[in-house]
């Protein structure tokens, strides 16, 4: 039995889109989280944006012979399939078991799923067709790259399941932010207090830096001691008094 993909609020988009990677494994370490980011998923184009997305799972096996052929990709359960059934602005994770002379998505998987307005595929494994999967639009984060396709090496069993990739437990609905640094996973359960907390730490980490540009040295700085914490709250005071003058009557 697979999941059904849930939509995302915009509003935990646009607040996500404004929070990286390295301050939310910050905030999900405070709440007892270390395992969240994804081994292997390096942004292959180097200028994709931040991304945020629920995850829409995707899972192989080791290759077996009687399964893993060429004759397979016209099965029910197949990537092609599992395509077709991922919702707009999801983001495909795939465990692909670290399997990296295998390539599980080309130029034409990666197309259609653009068509479909996925927002960016995550694997730790690596795609083919590197030339023409650029060529798409479509946002990878992955492990490079490899001729060979997918059967060569991996069986495709399934989607919208618990998976494994780069070592982190990832299920349907999870939500997943990718940057620069990589792939980080938040427990669709911690969305809420994780998004609050990131906000929040990504806000004071501003501030902290204005104090570093300006000559501040760091011991009780950052972390901020009793005092620069009333400092730091007295300047978020006073910068949301700010923007509330500024909004129309």
């Amino acid at each position: 039995m697979t999941t059904q993909p849930a939509p995302l609020d915009p509003r935990i988009v646009q607040a996500l889109s404004q929070v990286t990677t390295a301050t939310l494994t910050t905030v999900l370490l405070k709440k007892g989280l270390r395992n969240v980011w994804i081994r292997g998923a390096a942004r292959l184009r180097p200028d994709s944006p931040r991304l945020v997305g629920r995850a829409f799972t995707l899972r192989f096996v080791p290759a077996r012979e009687d399964l893993a052929t060429p004759a397979s990709w016209s099965s029910p359960i197949s990537t092609r399939a599992a395509i077709e059934a991922m919702p707009a602005g999801c983001i495909a994770i795939v465990d692909a078991l670290g399997v990296t002379d295998a390539g599980i998505f080309g130029d034409i998987l990666c197309a259609r799923m653009r068509k479909r307005g996925v927002a960016a595929l995550v694997t730790d494994g690596v795609v083919r067709d590197v030339d023409g999967v650029l060529g798409t639009g479509l946002p990878v984060w992955c492990s490079g790259a490899a001729a060979p396709p997918s059967v060569a090496g991996l069986t495709f069993v399934g989607w919208q399941e618990p998976i494994s990739c780069g070592g982190v437990a990832v299920f349907p609905n999870d939500v997943l932010v990718l940057d620069a640094d990589g792939a980080v996973l938040i427990p669709d359960a911690l969305l809420e207090d994780v998004v609050q907390a990131a906000v929040e730490q990504e806000q004071q980490e501003a501030w902290i830096m204005e104090q570093v540009e300006g000559g501040a040295q760091l011991p009780g700085l950052y972390p901020p001691n009793a005092e620069n914490q009333a400092r730091y709250q007295a300047w978020r005071e006073q910068r949301r008094q700010e923007q509330g003058a500024g909004k129309p009557a």
